[in-house]
Formats: C-alpha cells, sequence, structure tokens
C-alpha cells in the first residue's frame, strides 16, 4: 500500500464512515463488539482494506466476519455517498491479528522473565567450579 497523502485522507474518512456505520446504521444481530483499528487505501485509491478487531469468543468473531461480508456492499454505498469521488473503493474487511499477536509477546515476556528470576537464584547460591580466578597470573622470578 502507498502512502499518499490523499490516501491518507480518504482512509481517515473511510474509517470513520465504517466505524459510525457499525455502531448505528447496521443491526444485523451477528455484529459483534467490533473495533476498526486500521484503514489502508491504495495509491490509485480503488481498494480499501479495513483492519477491525472483536471482543468475544472464536464463534462472535466467525459471526461478525459474516456480518460485514454480507453488509459489506451496504457500506461500501456509505463510504461512497460521504467521500464524493469518481471511484467508489472496494472494501475488504481483515480481522486485525495484534492482539493475538500482543497476548503472545506477553506470554513470551512472562516465560523469559520467570527464567531470568531462576537463573538469579541459581547464580546467587552458585561456586566456582575451579579457582576462583582461572586465570593465569605471571609468575614472579623470586619464587
Amino acid at each position: 500500500m502507498v502512502d499518499h497523502p490523499r490516501a491518507r485522507a480518504i482512509a481517515s474518512t473511510v474509517k470513520k464512515v465504517v466505524a459510525d456505520a457499525l455502531e448505528h446504521r447496521l443491526t444485523d444481530p451477528r455484529l459483534g463488539f467490533v473495533t476498526v483499528t486500521d484503514v489502508r487505501v491504495t495509491g490509485d485509491l480503488q481498494h480499501a482494506s479495513i483492519f477491525y478487531t472483536v471482543l468475544g469468543s472464536a464463534q462472535e468473531r466467525e459471526d461478525t466476519a459474516a456480518a460485514l461480508q454480507s453488509a459489506s456492499g451496504r457500506i461500501r454505498s456509505l463510504v461512497g455517498a460521504e467521500l464524493a469521488i469518481r471511484l467508489t473503493p472496494t472494501l475488504e474487511f481483515i480481522v486485525d491479528a495484534v492482539p493475538e499477536t500482543a497476548a503472545e509477546l506477553e506470554a513470551a515476556l512472562d516465560k523469559a522473565h520467570a527464567a531470568d528470576e531462576r537463573t538469579a537464584q541459581a547464580r546467587a547460591h552458585a561456586e566456582f567450579a575451579g579457582d576462583a580466578d582461572p586465570y593465569k597470573q605471571p609468575h614472579d622470578e623470586t619464587e
């Protein structure tokens, strides 16, 4: 996706229109608690990728995806009416994986922190395997 100022402005407008439509205009009972996280528009303004998250179970995510797919035409007409440009971009709804990725990273960081704690405890009670100073020292001629 190209980062043109006009594409960014249109993406911002698309995000606002889609969020408003999801909150006020669509009454599909399959829609869960949806948050539009990002919108990216191609440089030629022909395609918009809408990233969203859904709070809830896997079944609620699937139901919301189906509801968004079935309402994409209605949402596209709302976007077209708001944008008032020659061609209305096609809309693609993509589940944003940021919350799942963040949870996986958080779990990995917790695991690493626990391993660091175990290592620090083992180090506190550790003794040298050989001499305390394992490096060779220069010999004195007098010895």
